[in-house]
């Protein structure tokens, strides 16, 4: 549940981060407005909207970057490295267990539970 929670915010900030990189100007759109280019009736004022959309940005990549190294931590925890071998001996030693009689052939070993 934790999980799914964490990939849909990981998810969400991608969009945020994608969107707010794109809205962004270049660095050569200043030598532009220098000259008269209309920023100062920019929605953010006469300054631009670089220092928010730069700050918004760093704190979606931080978000980001926490959500990412949470499912990994996450993603480690769920998964338990076994062989193919330790699970058929567990499947016989069950087969084994429920009719008390020893499994001879590897066909009695059922393929699900």
């Amino acid at each position: 549940m934790l999980h799914n929670v964490i990939l849909i915010i990981h998810v969400l900030v991608a969009v945020g981060v994608i969107g707010l990189v794109l809205i962004q100007q270049g660095k050569g759109a200043d030598a532009g407005a220098a000259f008269g280019g209309g920023a100062s009736s920019t929605v953010f004022g006469s300054q631009g909207s670089g220092s928010f959309l730069t700050r918004a940005t760093g704190i979606l990549a931080t978000i980001f970057f926490i959500t990412s190294l949470s499912l990994a931590y996450l993603s480690t925890q769920k998964i338990k490295p076994t062989s193919v071998v330790d699970t058929v001996i567990e499947q016989k030693a069950d087969v084994t267990a429920a009719t008390d009689k020893p499994v001879k052939s590897t066909s009695d070993v059922p393929l699900s539970d």
